[in-house]
């Protein structure tokens, strides 16, 4: 249950986040579920590889490069689902600083509010 309450989350904040940033568009709320579940995915597939193939630049930059590896993680769901279209890199890394600082504040707050 905990995994499909990200997935939504995740999906509403991508969906805000594509109103608010012009960079960034997706067709419709479908579009956002899909965009949320190949990033869980990827995500832990694909990430791990990515963290430990570039460990030693993230040393050298002090994690900064985790940033860069998420970016390019959106940017690949941007080429994998239709319907989500990102302008640039730089819009990518834009929107995943932006939806790895909003989602699990509100998972945080649907969490204290089922515990209270």
């Amino acid at each position: 249950m905990n995994f499909l309450l990200r997935i939504v989350i995740t999906a509403v904040v991508a969906f805000a986040l594509s109103y608010i940033l012009p960079g960034i568009h997706i067709d419709n709320f479908w579009v956002a579920l899909k965009v949320a579940l190949v990033l869980a995915v990827l995500n832990f597939l694909l990430k791990p590889i990515l963290v430990i193939l570039t460990l030693p630049i993230t040393l050298v930059t002090f994690g900064l490069f985790l940033f860069i590896i998420n970016a390019i993680m959106v940017w690949f769901v941007g080429h994998l689902v239709s319907g989500f279209y990102i302008h640039s890199f730089l819009w990518a890394l834009l929107f995943s600083l932006l939806l790895s600082l909003l989602t699990p504040m509100l998972y945080k707050e649907t969490k204290d509010s089922d515990n209270a």
